[in-house]
């Protein structure tokens, strides 16, 4: 297989000038829809069979691999597969949307301490009514309704957004909108606030970011923002649901390159390999 071409200019700078210069290249992927499926119960999201073996190839031959993700940095690693994975020593965790990191090199999770809105809105959301299907997922940090077992998902998700967003504003929580999902959470952190630090601390010369949902799209804005002010050369990924839906739009039409899903990321990353390890 040979590695696919982007679609935009700005895309195939920035494939080019990872593969002219690995050395200085970041590697930055969500985890939920990118290296791994979607699925009903998020305990049972695993990282795509083929993602971490790529993973682990790759790592070595570029600046650093990041995964940032709306999960708890643990909970990535732990369903991930990530810890003690040769080739993977120096990959680094942002959990929480960058609120916590951890990294392979020393296994250390460094995370603050809990935002005073999250213990209120855990008992207030105890007491409102959820519609049939709609459950709560406590991330420790945040909280997130999610609507994918309703019977009509999208009405569900509807049904509840004035309700949360209201919650969110009596406690000064900010509203994450996924597919399926709410999400509330501490304001003031996002991914391309932590993609963006990430960068500067590892002085990046380029960088690749995969994402698939509209939690991804802060990054998209920070790869676009660094390309346009800084120059630095960006490849925006979009990964497409591996289950016939439609890919997010708003990524979509953004992105340089659209994959089909965890399966598009595992092949991309394993041609990025390849392709630099015969160099």
């Amino acid at each position: 297989m040979a590695l696919p071409e982007p679609h935009t200019a700005a895309g195939a700078a920035g494939l080019a000038a990872l593969l002219k210069d690995p050395t200085r290249a970041v590697v930055g992927l969500d985890y939920d829809g990118t290296l791994a499926p979607i699925v009903a119960d998020p305990e049972q999201a695993r990282a795509h069979p083929a993602a971490v073996p790529a993973l682990a190839r790759l790592a070595p031959l570029v600046a650093a691999v990041v995964v940032v993700t709306g999960r708890p940095a643990a909970t990535a690693v732990r369903l991930g597969g990530f810890a003690d994975v040769p080739g993977l020593e120096h990959l680094t965790v942002l959990g929480h949307y960058g609120l916590e990191r951890w990294d392979a090199a020393t296994g250390e999770l460094r995370a603050p301490g809990e935002h005073p809105g999250i213990a209120g809105l855990r008992a207030d959301l105890a007491l409102l009514e959820l519609p049939p299907g709609a459950w709560i997922e406590d991330k420790g940090h945040a909280l997130a309704v999610h609507t994918r077992r309703a019977a009509v998902p999208d009405a569900a998700l509807a049904e509840l957004d004035a309700p949360l967003r209201a919650l969110a504003a009596r406690h000064r929580l900010a509203v994450e909108p996924g597919r399926m999902v709410l999400e509330l959470r501490p304001p003031g952190m996002d991914k391309g606030v932590a993609l963006t630090a990430f960068l500067r601390e590892r002085e990046a010369g380029s960088v690749l970011f995969g994402g698939d949902d509209l939690g991804d799209l802060a990054a998209y804005d920070a790869v676009d923002g660094l390309r346009d002010s800084a120059g630095l050369p960006g490849l925006l990924v979009c990964s497409a649901p591996a289950t016939g839906e439609p890919p997010v739009a708003a990524l979509a039409d953004r992105a340089d390159l659209v994959v089909p899903g965890p399966d598009g990321i595992a092949a991309l990353l394993a041609e990025l390999a390849a392709e630099l390890a015969d160099r």
